[in-house]
């Protein structure tokens, strides 16, 4: 019992540090070259996604109000 409390706590503050760090590590992660490049390819697999991205570049430009 004493054991999975212990585990949930420490799950629970990586996650809470995590959040609290959540920018810092994306770009530590997308600072990579490699995992960046895995990244973006896999998001343009998506196909919704990847029409609303093409979209949103090549269109021209738009009125924001």
């Amino acid at each position: 019992m004493l054991r999975r409390m212990t585990s949930y706590f420490l799950v629970g503050a990586a996650g809470y540090y995590a959040y609290q760090n959540r920018y810092r590590l994306m770009n530590g992660v997308l600072g990579n070259t490699w995992v960046r490049q895995r990244f973006v390819g896999s998001l343009m697999g998506i196909p919704g996604l990847r029409n609303k991205m093409m979209q949103s570049v090549f269109s021209g430009p738009q009125d924001i109000r």
